[in-house]
């Protein structure tokens, strides 16, 4: 899936195809032998759809400092998440990435459209066949009361974190799937918060394979994007199957050195240990269930 989406994407000339989440997308509904989200393929497509709208209609229409155009993301995020009663989180990643990235063009969110129905009807075959269980979809039972709080809360600790980082335009301290991780980190009952080293190890390692493989793969020798890509993803799929944690958000960020200016590229890594290892410790102090 990733392969060829980078393929397209470099055909066709249109970075704005290029959506690092679906590497997390194909983790959860392809991969993960359970689906890590309390979802179903509908709410998939909705949510990701209107995810990926709104990022792009932030950037075209919202003048407001960067800092307040992500948060404001981050916010209608965990609005339609709660009014679809879903913990379907990569939506996130989905909003903010087109403000990190300036993209005011339709096409992202008719990409992120179309891939995500690839992504259903994919799992929908497997299911079909037995390739893979079939995940019954059990709504979320949220308290609207404690949402508002939670979500609040995450907001207030996210700007908090974040006045640094885009004061001194180095946003990337707090990559779109690092957001993801530290709103997952953030539920008491993820099985994620049972080994939050490895979580910031992992992460950290995808940001590094992503980047090594660009500048050696792309920059260096010339090879093409797609390239990259699909090696990138065999290496990340069998660093998972050994540690047994299939982490979507490390799908994202292996995928995020393929859309980065190259001269990002040498810091990207460290930017993802330091911004992985803060925001994980946040999650893990101060979002513990009482």
């Amino acid at each position: 899936m990733a392969f060829v989406m980078v393929f397209v994407a470099e055909i066709s000339h249109e970075s704005e195809i290029i959506f690092p989440e679906i590497c997390a997308l194909t983790i959860g509904a392809w991969v993960s032998e359970q689906q890590p989200w309390m979802t179903n393929k509908r709410r998939i497509f909705i949510l990701m759809s209107l995810a990926a709208l709104f990022g792009v209609l932030v950037v075209k229409y919202c003048t407001t400092a960067l800092i307040f155009q992500v948060c404001l993301c981050f916010a209608f995020t965990g609005f339609i998440l709660t009014l679809f009663k879903t913990n379907f989180v990569p939506i996130i990643s989905a909003c903010i990435l087109p403000v990190y990235l300036r993209t005011s063009s339709w096409i992202y969110p008719i990409s992120v459209s179309l891939m995500s129905l690839i992504i259903i009807f994919a799992q929908w075959l497997m299911e079909k066949y037995h390739f893979r269980p079939v995940n019954s979809f059990v709504p979320c039972n949220f308290e609207v009361q404690k949402q508002v709080i939670k979500w609040s809360k995450l907001l207030i600790v996210f700007g908090l974190v974040a006045l640094l980082p885009f004061k001194t335009h180095q946003i990337y301290f707090l990559a779109p799937p690092l957001i993801v991780m530290f709103t997952e980190l953030s539920n008491p009952k993820s099985p994620a918060r049972e080994k939050p080293l490895y979580i910031v190890g992992l992460m950290t390692f995808a940001s590094f394979v992503g980047c090594t493989l660009r500048l050696l793969l792309n920059e260096f020798f010339g090879l093409p994007l797609f390239i990259c890509t699909a090696l990138a993803c065999t290496i990340l799929f069998f660093a998972l199957d050994r540690i047994k944690i299939y982490f979507p958000p490390a799908g994202a960020i292996l995928l995020i050195p393929m859309i980065l200016d190259k001269s990002l590229l040498i810091r990207f890594p460290f930017e993802v240990l330091i911004g992985a290892a803060i925001l994980s410790a946040c999650a893990m102090v101060l979002f513990r269930e009482k």
